[in-house]
C-alpha cells in the first residue's frame, strides 16, 4: 500500500468513526430526562404563560423535537428531511439555540477559529517548551539541571490552570502591562484583517498560550525524559559511544529520533485536551471561545449547541490522529500501513 493510499484509507475511516461519535454524542445529550423546551414549557404552564406556551410547543414542532429520537438524529444530521426539508449538519444547518434565542451557527461562528488558534499557539507552546527541556534533562540526568527542569514540570502539572490564569491576570497587567481578556482590542473586532489587528492579537494570546500550554508541556516533557532515559541506556547507544560519535549528534540521530515518536502519537490527544481543558479559563480570561457556550449548553440542556460543540471536540479529536498516523508512517521506518508490509 502506497502512502496516498494510506491517506486516503484513513480519511475514510475517519469519517465512519465520525458517523458513529455522532450517534454516540446525540443519544448521550438526549439521555437526561427532558429538555430545555420541556422545562421552558413546565415553567410557562406553572406560571400561566400562555403565549410563551404556544411558542415553545411551535419550536418543538419546528425543529422536530415531538418526534422519535432515532428521527431526530436522522434530520440532525441530514439524512432525512425534517419540517424544513433536508437541513442538518451535513447541509450546513447546526441548528438553533434555546438558551441565546439565535441560530447555532451564528454563535459558534467567530468561536471557532478564534478556538483553533488560541489551541494552535498552546500545542505550538507545548512542542517548543517540552523538546528542550525534554532533551537536556535526560541528557544532564541526575544533575542541577534535570532537577530543575522536573520541579518546573511538576510545578506546570500540579498549578490548576484556572488559579494560574487569576495569578497571570493580576501580575501580568500589574507589571508587564500585558491585555487580559479577550482575543484582541475591542476596536478591532467585526473589523478587517491588518497589521495591528495581528499585533493585537498576538499579545492578547501570550497569557492564555502560556496558561492552557502549561499542563500540556509539564507532561510531555517528562514523557520525554523518561523516553530518552530509556533510549540512553540501550547497547546501541554504548557502541556509538565508544565509536567516538559526538554527544550532541548521538542524541540528535538516534535517541531522539525514537524517544520522539509519543511526540507526534500525542496530536490527536493534545488539540482535544486542550479545547476541553481551557473551558474555565477561557470563562476566567473572558476569551470569545467555544468553551463558554459549552458550559452554558450543558447547564442549560441546549441540546443543539451542546451536541454541535461537542461534534467540533471529536473532529479535532479524528483530524488530529490521523495526522499522528501519517506522521508516524513518515518518521518511522518500523511503521508500515498495513499487515501484509510487516
Amino acid at each position: 500500500m502506497t502512502f496516498l493510499k494510506y491517506a486516503v484509507y484513513r480519511f475514510f475511516t475517519m469519517l465512519l468513526t465520525l458517523w458513529i461519535v455522532s450517534i454516540l454524542v446525540f443519544t448521550i445529550i438526549n439521555l437526561p430526562p427532558g429538555d430545555y423546551l420541556s422545562n421552558q414549557i413546565a415553567e410557562l404552564r406553572a406560571t400561566g404563560q400562555a403565549e410563551g406556551v404556544a411558542k415553545a410547543e411551535f419550536l418543538r414542532t419546528e425543529y422536530a423535537l415531538d418526534r422519535p429520537i432515532w428521527e431526530q438524529y436522522l434530520i440532525w444530521v441530514g439524512f432525512a428531511p425534517g419540517p424544513n426539508g433536508f437541513s442538518g449538519l451535513i447541509q450546513g444547518d447546526f441548528g438553533w439555540s434555546f438558551e441565546f434565542d439565535r441560530p447555532v451557527g451564528e454563535i459558534v461562528g467567530d468561536a471557532l477559529w478564534l478556538t483553533v488558534l488560541v489551541n494552535l499557539a498552546a500545542v505550538l507552546f507545548v512542542y517548543v517548551v517540552a523538546l528542550p527541556l525534554g532533551v537536556l534533562a535526560a541528557a544532564e540526568a541526575e544533575t542541577w539541571m534535570d532537577y530543575t527542569a522536573g520541579f518546573v514540570g511538576y510545578l506546570g502539572l500540579a498549578t490548576p490552570n484556572f488559579l494560574l490564569a487569576l495569578i497571570l491576570f493580576y501580575y501580568g497587567h500589574k507589571y508587564f502591562d500585558i491585555p487580559i481578556g479577550g482575543l484582541m482590542d475591542a476596536s478591532f473586532e467585526g473589523e478587517p484583517l491588518s497589521w495591528a489587528k495581528v499585533k493585537s492579537m498576538a499579545t492578547h494570546l501570550i497569557v492564555p498560550t502560556f496558561v492552557i500550554g502549561t499542563a500540556g508541556a509539564a507532561a510531555m516533557m517528562q514523557r520525554l525524559r523518561a523516553n530518552m532515559l530509556d533510549e540512553l541506556s540501550k547497547p546501541y547507544v554504548e557502541t556509538a559511544r565508544a565509536k567516538g560519535l559526538a554527544p550532541a549528534r548521538l542524541l540528535a540521530k538516534y535517541p531522539l529520533r525514537m524517544a520522539f515518536n509519543p511526540f507526534v502519537a500525542d496530536i490527536g490527544n493534545l488539540l482535544p485536551a486542550m479545547v476541553s481543558g481551557s473551558v474555565l479559563v477561557s470563562v476566567v480570561l473572558a476569551l470569545p471561545t467555544i468553551g463558554p457556550a459549552l458550559l452554558a449548553a450543558l447547564k442549560s440542556q441546549d441540546q443543539f449547541l451542546a451536541a454541535f460543540v461537542l461534534m467540533f471536540v471529536a473532529l479535532l479529536t479524528l483530524v488530529g490522529t490521523m495526522i499522528s498516523d501519517l506522521l508516524l508512517v513518515l518518521l518511522d521506518p518500523r511503521i508500515r500501513y498495513g499487515s501484509r508490509d510487516t
